[in-house]
């Protein structure tokens, strides 16, 4: 079949690679009719979190069943269906505590309590590194599921695949932002970052009730992107003062109930924060999550759904502790939310493919991760076809 695999750092091409087969009773194998290229993803393309093999990428994608194995009951061939990020078993502890990011048994080589940087990591991922799982993804013709009894969920025909495919990570990512909120109804939320998934948040605030949503970001585009598909406020990034300061004059100096960090350790960064990263051994900048922390009000909630990978010894542990501020984040629990997000969609209460901006050939992936990458031809979200 043919994929798209990681090669080392800003090197990724199509290759022909083996069929994925049946390798356990609860596998299935599904044929990616759609799949899409993740900011998180990118951490992997831009050597953040190092890959040392060769890797078939992608851990948003959906497709139709071509087998099962003997323990699968609830899938048959046929059945068109989206897959949810996470690996996750169904049975362990953390599986039967709605957290499939954590689950016990899908990453045997690399699981631990710790959470260290190279070691005992979370649950498995689709298609990123070998430290989560090291199983092949989804950027791909065809792709081996594991535990199919447990996380793919069949979607209706009256969904187009667009509609359905970010079911598999930004919705859900972008929504678990609002719900670690704890938004109830008329809140103010600020989401840094108007990318796929800073977007998906804030779809996500307002259908949880939210009485004002405003985005923040470097880039004009990404901005009015923002505006047209989640008709939120906008504000565009000079720096950290100019921004804490808009955010406190909009809120009576109090600042915003709740702040999502979905940026992540490579936000756009100047000379002065690349130095500052060597100087200090960090990999990336904290720069996004000390915004969120000054922005927040007193005993306010910063979410973060951005990746982070590495430490920082300049957390400002000071301002978390004198203001109060609840702090939640991590991987998103997909499969807890999913089946109430995907009954959003088939009621027509929320629109994700709108967000969409280049749709091209899984031949043409590698360029797709260089458009995405570069924000070149205004791009917020590439998805690819098999």
């Amino acid at each position: 079949m043919k994929a798209l695999v990681f090669h080392g750092m800003k090197d990724v091409r199509v290759d022909n690679v083996d069929d994925p087969k049946i390798e356990e009773a609860r596998d299935a194998i599904i044929r990616v009719t759609s799949t899409a290229i993740c900011g998180s993803d990118l951490h992997i393309y831009n050597g953040g979190i190092p890959q040392p093999r060769p890797m078939v990428l992608g851990h948003e994608f959906m497709g139709i069943v071509e087998e099962v194995g003997k323990g699968v009951g609830n899938l048959k061939r046929g059945d068109r269906v989206v897959v949810p990020f996470p690996i996750a078993c169904g049975t362990c502890f953390f599986c039967n505590h709605e957290l499939p990011g954590h689950c016990e048994n899908s990453n045997p080589d690399h699981y631990g309590p710790e959470g260290g940087v190279m070691t005992q990591k979370g649950g498995a991922l689709f298609g990123y590194t070998d430290i989560y799982g090291g199983y092949n993804g989804g950027q791909a013709e065809y792709v081996r599921v594991p535990y199919a009894d447990y996380s793919p969920r069949v979607i209706p025909d009256s969904l187009t695949d667009e509609q359905a495919l970010f079911l598999t990570d930004i919705f859900p990512t972008g929504y678990s932002a609002i719900d670690w909120g704890e938004v109830k109804g008329g809140e103010f939320v600020v989401i840094f970052g108007a990318g796929p998934v800073g977007i998906m948040a804030a779809k996500s605030a307002w259908l949880r009730g939210a009485a004002r949503v405003l985005i923040v970001d470097p880039l004009e585009y990404r901005l009015d992107k923002a505006q047209q598909t989640a008709h939120c406020e906008a504000l565009l990034w000079h720096d950290h003062k100019q921004v804490v300061e808009v955010i406190r004059d909009l809120t009576g100096g109090r600042g915003a109930d709740v702040c999502v960090e979905a940026v992540g350790f490579e936000p756009v960064r100047s000379l002065a924060d690349r130095a500052k990263a060597v100087i200090n051994f960090e990999k990336g900048s904290m720069k996004v999550l000390e915004a969120c922390m000054s922005a927040v009000r007193r005993g306010g909630i910063v979410s973060v759904v951005g990746v982070y990978g590495s430490p920082y010894d300049n957390f400002p542990l000071h301002q978390f502790f004198d203001k109060g501020i609840t702090l939640r984040g991590g991987q998103a629990p997909a499969q807890k939310h999913i089946d109430k997000l995907l009954k959003y969609v088939v009621d027509g209460k929320v629109k994700l493919d709108d967000i969409i901006t280049h749709t091209l050939p899984l031949s043409q992936a590698a360029h797709g991760y260089d458009i995405f990458r570069n924000k070149k031809d205004n791009c917020v979200k590439v998805v690819l076809k098999p």
